[in-house]
């Protein structure tokens, strides 16, 4: 009876954890928006911008948006550093993209480092949020005017948002995480990581 109780409890009060690449090309803003997520969603206090410098590696930050948890992995974006890229690839349940929205001449390089993310095998699937990002900047291009400038051919059977935001002072940033939570708890990739590790139910 008991392991009856803990079970229904475990339903209920437990929060699912998911795992959220933060990927992009130097510079995007990456971990500027991983230590804004941290302010808004959580206690810590983020770093301020000016401290903030260029990841050698990865970053970890952890958030709980309502009943889910959500783990950020941050990769550095430096040309030498997105090999390392692929390794995160399988246990990610989504994929933030962050790119310069105010720098249109590193828009090929952006693109062609996307690309070569959603051709990935181990990715398949995986919900896909574009963040056009230094909205504070006034030469920053919009969210539409990127989804038309990227012309993405690999997005048909994949959940994606472009989504125009500032990580220097949370524009935007909000709902777009809102939308990333409710589509992870509806995806078929979630589905899947969940059936691979043996858990099921809404706290799995």
């Amino acid at each position: 009876m008991f392991s009856l109780f803990y079970g229904l409890w475990k339903y209920i009060f437990s929060k699912t954890e998911f795992h959220v690449l933060i990927l992009g090309i130097d510079k995007a803003g990456k971990t500027t928006l991983l230590e804004k997520l941290k302010s808004l969603y959580s206690n810590l206090e983020g770093l301020p911008p000016d401290r903030i410098v260029p990841t050698v590696g990865l970053n970890i930050g952890r958030i709980e948006v309502e009943n889910s948890k959500l783990l950020f992995w941050d990769l550095g974006g430096q040309p030498g550093l997105r090999s390392i890229w692929e390794k995160y690839y399988e246990e990610a349940h989504a994929l933030i993209y962050v790119i310069d929205a105010a720098c249109p001449s590193r828009f090929e390089d952006a693109k062609s480092e996307l690309e070569k993310v959603l051709r990935h095998d181990d990715l398949q699937g995986a919900p896909l949020l574009i963040l056009a990002n230094k909205q504070d900047l006034p030469d920053s291009v919009s969210a539409d005017e990127l989804d038309r400038y990227l012309d993405l051919k690999k997005l048909d059977e994949r959940v994606y948002m472009f989504e125009a935001v500032s990580a220097y002072d949370g524009m935007g940033i909000k709902e777009s995480v809102e939308w990333l939570v409710k589509v992870m708890e509806r995806s078929k990739r979630t589905e899947m990581l969940r059936a691979r590790a043996g858990l099921t139910g809404p706290g799995a």
